[in-house]
């Protein structure tokens, strides 16, 4: 997790005025305006930080307006305005921008414009000033309340990966945000339990997942396989974003679950109807009564969302659920659902890389791959000052130790190093043990090949399990790759426990 903290510059004023028709109406051109304009424009006139917004619309849609076509949810366009039972940000933002639902739905300009109003609406019921609006933290539970969660324990799972997308920076459709320090501030939300924590509310039938119930509306009490064989796994893609998914889940209205749920940038799982009981995910009775389903964070429109970590960790619980129950592990019995008899979705869709999916499930040959783990305990791989103390105190750490360190003005770098067996791209990921204590922004600085790049962590939580901090380009040769700074702005122990390297 990412945070940082970060002033806006001042916005000229001549930029915005060709922007603008009289009476101060937003003036849409005749084409879709380029998506950094677009978010620029709308920052300004509703006063919303650019990064935060550009974050939140990429954690949604990874900026995909998707054709006007609605999510599961029934939410539109990159910003993901929605018009459901339970939420209506969708009329609110019509309310507040006085421009046609229509075009809010299908046109991104306009849809950035709305979701950016309906953000300061929120921001404005917390009673943010001018001033504590330039601050990018101060924004969080106006940014938790646009998720339309249905929990707190979701609006925070909502939140946290808006921020760590801030934190990790991104590039998308011409639009890019820089790796920076946020210091967010959950308030009422520090309280909310976290779900990206291994250690609280683990599922029931997969261990390595957490567990958060579906709404008992949208599935059925059973008890397989005593009363039903389960003989499929069902592979789904959610359109829609992964708290979001889960929060609908949990709404009576949707009518619709899955057994799990799988997130797209570190194959994080949430179980929410247990393996013995009936999901209605494939839109046909038959099959939701002997299947497994699996829904996949993501549109199928968009291969983006299909991550190498979310392949690996789905194949996984796939794999899992195969030898549990006896499937074989084949395409036969592993299926997507536009396979299903009678389905009308096309899920997963082209982008869906069968092979390598199936390859992950049979363990069978796959391209080239390459992983190092290196503790800081690793003999001769990890170096750091005699400022850096050791600890075994959190059960979450890797190994038998962590380090820890209070933060200065300077850098004091604890190093990773590791031997990069050929030049190219690799994902590093790094482990840590959570603690309310610990370090809200910690600077992870990786040796790339074209210099260094720092990634900001938030290490309050989402520790005991390894995070993606990135793919980055590396060098051949032995050296330091990966190391942690005491230079932060952030407040706690920053903390240096281990670092997963891999091809």
């Amino acid at each position: 997790m990412t945070f940082a903290r970060t002033r806006l510059a001042a916005l000229v004023a001549t930029a915005l005025a060709a922007l603008l028709v009289t009476g101060g109406q937003p003036a849409m051109a005749a084409k879709e305006a380029p998506l950094p304009a677009a978010f620029d424009r709308a920052a300004a006139e509703h006063d919303v930080p650019r990064d935060l917004l550009v974050a939140l619309g990429y954690a949604e849609t990874h900026l995909d307006g998707h054709d006007g076509k609605p999510s599961a949810s029934n939410g539109y366009g990159l910003m993901h305005l929605v018009s459901n039972p339970a939420a209506h940000t969708l009329e609110k933002a019509a309310e507040l921008t006085k421009l046609p639902v229509g075009k809010l739905r299908a046109d991104d300009e306009a849809n950035i414009l709305g979701g950016a109003a309906v953000l300061r609406s929120y921001a404005d019921e917390l009673g943010l000033d001018e001033a504590a609006r330039k601050d990018a933290g101060r924004w969080y539970q106006a940014v938790a309340k646009y998720g339309n969660a249905s929990s707190p324990e979701l609006a925070r799972l909502y939140a946290d990966a808006v921020y760590e997308l801030l934190g990790l920076g991104l590039e998308a459709r011409g639009v890019t945000v820089k790796p920076q320090e946020v210091t967010a501030d959950r308030g009422a939300y520090a309280k909310a339990r976290d779900l990206s924590a291994q250690a609280e509310a683990l599922s029931p039938d997969y261990p390595p997942a957490s567990w958060v119930a579906a709404s008992s509306s949208n599935y059925t009490v059973s008890s397989r396989e005593s009363s039903y064989a389960i003989d499929r796994v069902v592979i789904h893609v959610t359109q829609g974003s992964y708290a979001g998914t889960i929060s609908w889940f949990q709404n009576p209205s949707a009518q619709v679950s899955a057994h799990y749920v799988v997130k797209s940038s570190n194959g994080a799982i949430t179980q929410m109807v247990r393996d013995k009981d009936i999901a209605w995910h494939a839109g046909n009775w038959t099959y939701n009564t002997r299947s497994i389903g699996i829904e996949h964070e993501g549109f199928v429109s968009d291969a983006s969302w299909f991550t190498d970590a979310m392949y690996r960790a789905s194949a996984a619980l796939t794999r899992y659920v195969c030898d549990k129950y006896g499937i074989p592990k084949d395409r036969t019995h592993i299926i997507g659902h536009n396979q299903v008899p009678g389905a009308t979705h096309t899920d997963p869709g082209s982008h869906w890389n069968w092979t390598t999916y199936m390859n992950y499930v049979t363990g069978g040959t796959t391209p080239p791959a390459w992983t190092t783990t290196v503790d800081n305990a690793t003999a001769g791989q990890f170096t750091a000052s005699a400022n850096w103390g050791t600890s075994s105190y959190s059960s979450q750490r890797n190994g038998a130790d962590y380090r820890f360190a209070t933060p200065v003005s300077s850098s004091d770098v604890a190093w990773f190093q590791a031997d990069i067996p050929s030049a190219g791209t690799y994902k590093v990921e790094v482990w840590y043990p959570a603690d309310p204590g610990y370090n809200s922004s910690a600077p992870y600085i990786v040796a790339t090949s074209s210099g260094n790049q720092t990634v900001y962590v938030d290490q309050r939580s989402g520790g005991g399990a390894w995070r993606t901090i990135g793919s980055f380009s590396l060098a051949a040769g032995t050296q330091n790759v990966v190391g942690v700074s005491r230079w932060t702005a952030g407040t706690g122990y920053v903390i240096a426990d281990a670092v997963r390297i891999s091809r």
